[in-house]
C-alpha cells in the first residue's frame, strides 16, 4: 500500500473546510526551504524577537528541572504563576484579579481557542477589525460561529471607530475581538480611543471583549499603553484580558500564554483545556513566574532597539517606488500599502495584480520574504516583521527598493 493514498471521501471534518495553514508560518517555511535548496532569501515573515530569552528566566528552568518540578500541574497553572499573573494586572493595569480568575494555556492562541470553543454556538458572531492576526476568524470558524469582519484601514489609522463598532453589533454578536499594539499594523489604542469604544459596548450588555495585549511591553515614541477594562470597570465583568510571555520576554517557543476573566469563564475555558492540551509545560510555567516577577530592566532597552528598527524600515520603505509605509505605534511590524505597484510588470515579465502577486514576484526577484496583506483582511499591503538585526534590515529593503524600480 502507498503511504501517499489520498484519504476516503467524507473522512475529513467540515470543521476543517472551514479553516486554512496559518499564511504567517507557510511563509516562513518557504524562506526556510528556499534558504536549505542554497537561495539567498532574507525572511520577514516570522512574528518572533530576535533577543534571546533572558539568563534569569533560563535559569529559573533549570531550578525547576532541579527540583523535579516535572510533573502535571493543575490545569489552570501552578498557584505561584497565577499569583504573579493576578499581581501583574494589578502592578501594570489597575486591575483587580483574584488568582482564581486567571489562566495559564500553552500560547496566547490556546487561551482564544479555550475561550471560543466555551462560549461559541452556531449562529453566534464575533466582531474582529481588520487588519486582524490570521488566526481570529479561522479559530471563530472552527466553532462553528461566523466572524464578522470590520475594515480599520491606514485612514483610521487602522483603528476600528466607534460607529463602525456600533453599526457591527447585532443581537447574534458574542464577542468583539481588540488587539493592541497590533498583528499585523502596529496600530495602539490610546485611553480616549478605548473609552470612545466602550461607551458603545456599555450599551450592548450580551457583547462580551477579548483584549490581546500580546504587545504590551513593545511601544514607542511614549505611546502610553491602555487596556479596555482599564478605561471603563463597567465592562469588567465581560472582558477577558489576554497577554503572555511570548514577546516582550523572548518566550515564544516556550508557549506561554495567560488571561484573567470572570472565575466562571476561567472555569468554562479549563473545562476546555482538560480535554485537550491539560496544562502549560510546568518548566515554562517555572520561567514565566521568574519573567512575571524578576527584574524587567531589559524590557525598555530591547524596545529603544526596535523603535531604531522601525524607523530604519518606515524611511527605506517610503523611498521605494509605489510603497507608502505608516509609522506603528507598537509591536515589530510595518504593514505598508503597495497599491502604487499593483498593475505594474514585475521582472518576471507577470503583472502584479495584487498584494499576493507583489509578495510572489518579490520573493522570486530577490529574495525578500514577506506576508501578503489578504491574509490579514486588507488589501492592497504587506506586513514586514522587523524583529532581526539592522544590517539585515537594511539588505532586505534595499531589495525591496530595487524591485520596485525594476516594476515598468
Amino acid at each position: 500500500m502507498s503511504g501517499q493514498a489520498s484519504l476516503p471521501q467524507g473522512f475529513l471534518s467540515k470543521a476543517l473546510g472551514r479553516i486554512k495553514p496559518s499564511p504567517t508560518i507557510a511563509v516562513s517555511q518557504k524562506a526556510r526551504d528556499l534558504v536549505a535548496a542554497g537561495r539567498d532569501v532574507i525572511g520577514l515573515g516570522a512574528g518572533e524577537p530576535d533577543f534571546p530569552t533572558p539568563d534569569n528566566i533560563k535559569q529559573a528552568a533549570y531550578r525547576a528541572i532541579e527540583r523535579n518540578e516535572t510533573r502535571y500541574t493543575a490545569v489552570e497553572g501552578i498557584p505561584e504563576l497565577r499569583k504573579a499573573i493576578a499581581d501583574k494586572f494589578k502592578r501594570e493595569n489597575g486591575l483587580d484579579y483574584k488568582p482564581s480568575q486567571t489562566l495559564v494555556a500553552p500560547g496566547g492562541k490556546a487561551i482564544i481557542f479555550n475561550a471560543f470553543i466555551a462560549t461559541l454556538n452556531p449562529g453566534d458572531e464575533v466582531i474582529i477589525p481588520a487588519p486582524y492576526w490570521v488566526s481570529y476568524p479561522d479559530i471563530v470558524q472552527l466553532c462553528g460561529a461566523t466572524p464578522v469582519i470590520v475594515e480599520a484601514g491606514a485612514a483610521s489609522g487602522f483603528r476600528i471607530t466607534p460607529e463602525q463598532l456600533a453599526k457591527a453589533i447585532t443581537p447574534k454578536t458574542k464577542w468583539v475581538m481588540l488587539n493592541a499594539p497590533s498583528n499585523p499594523t502596529g496600530a495602539a489604542y490610546t485611553a480616549a480611543h478605548l473609552k470612545a469604544l466602550a461607551a458603545v459596548l456599555v450599551d450592548h450588555p450580551h457583547v462580551w471583549v477579548l483584549t490581546d495585549d500580546m504587545y504590551e511591553h513593545i511601544l514607542y515614541d511614549g505611546f502610553k499603553f491602555a487596556t479596555i477594562a482599564q478605561v471603563e470597570p463597567r465592562l469588567y465583568p465581560r472582558t477577558l484580558t489576554m497577554n503572555g510571555c511570548s514577546k516582550a520576554y523572548s518566550m515564544t517557543g516556550w508557549r506561554i500564554g495567560y488571561c484573567a476573566a470572570p472565575e466562571g469563564l476561567i472555569k468554562a475555558m479549563a473545562a476546555v483545556q482538560s480535554q485537550s492540551t491539560t496544562m502549560a509545560t510546568s518548566i515554562s510555567q517555572w520561567a514565566a513566574v521568574e519573567a512575571l516577577t524578576g527584574p524587567q530592566d531589559f524590557i525598555k532597552p530591547r524596545a529603544e532597539r526596535f523603535q531604531k528598527r522601525r524607523d530604519l524600515v518606515v524611511s527605506m520603505l517610503n523611498q521605494a517606488t509605489g510603497i507608502k509605509c505608516p509609522t506603528p505605534e507598537g509591536a515589530f511590524y510595518v504593514y505598508p500599502s503597495c497599491q502604487g505597484t499593483i498593475g505594474k510588470a514585475a521582472p518576471s515579465g507577470r503583472t502584479i495584480k495584487n498584494d499576493e502577486d507583489f509578495a510572489a514576484e518579490l520573493l522570486e526577484a530577490e529574495g525578500v520574504a514577506v506576508v501578503h496583506g489578504a491574509a490579514f483582511g486588507l488589501s492592497p499591503h504587506f506586513r514586514i516583521s522587523y524583529a532581526t538585526s539592522e544590517e539585515v534590515l537594511e539588505r532586505a529593503c534595499e531589495r525591496i527598493q530595487r524591485f520596485c524600480a525594476n516594476l515598468r
